[in-house]
């Protein structure tokens, strides 16, 4: 899989505007738009960082939401 392609699936996968997404992980949008439109290529460990920093969200989530549900 391309880089491009790889970055437009983590954001896609998100659910959220390039802008959303730009601002979420502390890239300019520019930077995400040329990534996504192929203009610019990122270091090869940024999309498996951005990828890691989604999925730890996640599960911190997923805990957030067992925590309170056993609250309850």
């Amino acid at each position: 899989m391309e880089t491009a392609d790889k970055i437009r699936e983590l954001r896609e996968r998100t659910g959220m505007t390039r802008k959303d997404f730009a601002m979420h992980i502390g890239i300019p949008l520019r930077t995400v738009e040329d990534w996504e439109a192929g203009r610019r290529r990122p270091p090869e460990y940024i999309p498996r960082l951005i990828s890691y920093q989604l999925r730890y969200e996640e599960l911190m989530k997923k805990m957030e939401e067992e925590t309170n549900a056993g609250k309850e």
